[in-house]
């Protein structure tokens, strides 16, 4: 990997970590179930009318939207609201590598290494730490809540790899499109029907921009220009060569939510930091034969798994799409 890539590579790590920050900026403006609903609506409206949709099955495509955007952020969005610090969340949405590994051993039999088990185990018992310092110090809630969105982005892995996209950007774009009425329609049923679009009406004529900055930046920065960079990367080297700079996206996120927020984790959380990032890099070690081809996977779980060769007519290594 040349000097260039390599910056690249860590360009993107810090666009992402620091999108945990735009999350946040959003959500103290901003409910969640709208906020999550804004992210999306934003990206879809461009993605329907301008970028062609993916050939690919229907049903896959709406799996892969419900459990990648509805799923998760549902759950990551409400635990960030009733207390999940910014920086842990980032490093506990990493479980959805191990998931993935899980699910696809389970659901689509792909077969899983001796090292790659010890590395979940090792991944699993930190996230077990974490929540028990949580719900010792201040609540298990946030983290459980955040867990169930790391799941919903290995079930929306699931169908990213069923569809076996040719393009998987364009995948990742039409994905967005899924999950905007669903989340419109909890956010009226749960925050209220007019209580977001009050929350923007509110921002507008205030001159409160924070929470819409915030949005800026998860839309275009994140998803846009990181997701493209990385499909990039992705597309000149093998997913264990790329995969690593994905462990630096927790490592930003808790650093930047330390110095900007002043959010300082405890002493076992960090070692349950260590033991996640231990155990999904111990993965990395081995590379695998082939990644499914239009796979949203997190690049630690492509890594993880020992995944089934790609058919012949498929040519992209995968996509992974930030939080």
């Amino acid at each position: 990997m040349t000097t260039h890539d390599k910056l690249l590579g860590v360009g993107v790590a810090v666009l992402w970590g620091l999108n945990f920050l735009a999350i946040r900026a959003g959500l103290d403006q901003f409910p969640p179930f709208f906020f999550a609903a804004l992210r999306f609506l934003f990206i879809a409206v461009p993605v329907v009318l301008f970028v062609p949709r993916p050939r690919v099955p229907l049903k896959w495509l709406l799996l892969y939207g419900f459990g990648f955007g509805f799923l998760q952020f549902a759950f990551l969005f409400s635990a960030m609201s009733i207390g999940m610090p910014t920086g842990l969340a980032s490093l506990v949405l990493q479980s959805s590598a191990p998931f993935t590994v899980i699910l696809g051993a389970l659901l689509l039999r792909e077969q899983v290494g001796r090292r790659q088990w010890i590395g979940i185990g090792i991944a699993i018992a930190g996230m077990v730490l974490i929540g028990w310092d949580r719900a010792v110090g201040a609540g298990l809630l946030p983290v459980v809540l955040t867990v169930l969105g790391a799941l919903g982005w290995a079930v929306g892995n699931l169908g990213s790899r069923l569809a076996k996209a040719q393009d998987p950007m364009r995948l990742m774009l039409w994905m967005c499109v899924v999950p905007v009425l669903p989340m419109l329609a909890l956010s009226a049923v749960v925050e209220g029907p007019g209580t977001g679009w009050a929350a923007l009406g509110n921002a507008v004529s205030t001159g409160q921009f924070s929470g819409l900055i915030g949005l800026v930046y998860v839309v275009v920065v994140g998803t846009i220009v990181g997701s493209g960079l990385w499909t990039v990367l992705i597309s000149r080297y093998p997913a264990g060569v790329v995969a690593p700079f994905s462990l630096l996206v927790p490592v930003v996120g808790i650093g930047a939510s330390w110095l900007v927020l002043d959010e300082t984790p405890s002493v076992v959380s960090l070692v349950g930091a260590v033991a996640v990032i231990g155990g999904c890099g111990w993965g990395l070690r081995r590379k695998p034969p082939a990644a499914v081809a239009g796979s949203d996977a997190p690049p630690l779980a492509r890594a993880l798994v020992y995944s089934t060769p790609a058919p012949s007519s498929s040519t992209a290594d995968g996509v992974t799409s930030e939080p």
